[in-house]
C-alpha cells in the first residue's frame, strides 16, 4: 500500500532533522532556508499530506488528521531549533534536540502518531 510507504519514508527522513541539525549547531550553519524547513507542506511527506493522491475518506479520519497537525508542528520545531542554531544560540538549539526538549518531543510525537496511523491502515 503506498500510505505505509510513504509513512515508513517519512519517519526515516523526519529523523535525519535531528543529524542536520546537530551539524547546524556546530557549524553554525544550515544549507536548507529556514522558511523551507517551517512549510510542512514543501517536504517530500508533506506533497503527499497535502496532495491529491490520499482519498478523501482517508482525509477525513482522526489519524489523518493527527498526523497533519504534528507535522506541521514538528516543522515549525525545526525550524526554531535551525534559527537557534544559526544564530548562535548553540545551547538553547541543543536543549530542544535532547531529551525532553520541544524538538524531541514533537519528533517522538509525529513518529508514534504516523505508526500508529500504519497499524489502521493495515
Amino acid at each position: 500500500m503506498a500510505a505505509l510507504q510513504e509513512i515508513d519514508k517519512a519517519i526515516g527522513n523526519h529523523g535525519m532533522w535531528k543529524l542536520r541539525l546537530k551539524a547546524a549547531i556546530d557549524s553554525g550553519r544550515l544549507e536548507t532556508p529556514i522558511d523551507s524547513i517551517r512549510a510542512d507542506h514543501d517536504c517530500p511527506f508533506g506533497k503527499w499530506l497535502h496532495g491529491p493522491t490520499i482519498a478523501p475518506a482517508t482525509k477525513a479520519s482522526m489519524h489523518f488528521a493527527r498526523v497533519a497537525e504534528l507535522h506541521a508542528q514538528f516543522h515549525a520545531t525545526t525550524a526554531r531549533v535551525a534559527e537557534l542554531a544559526t544564530n548562535g544560540q548553540r545551547d538553547e538549539a541543543t536543549a530542544e534536540i535532547t531529551g525532553t526538549g520541544e524538538f524531541s518531543r514533537a519528533h517522538r510525537e509525529m513518529a508514534a502518531a504516523m505508526e500508529e496511523w500504519k497499524k489502521a491502515l493495515r
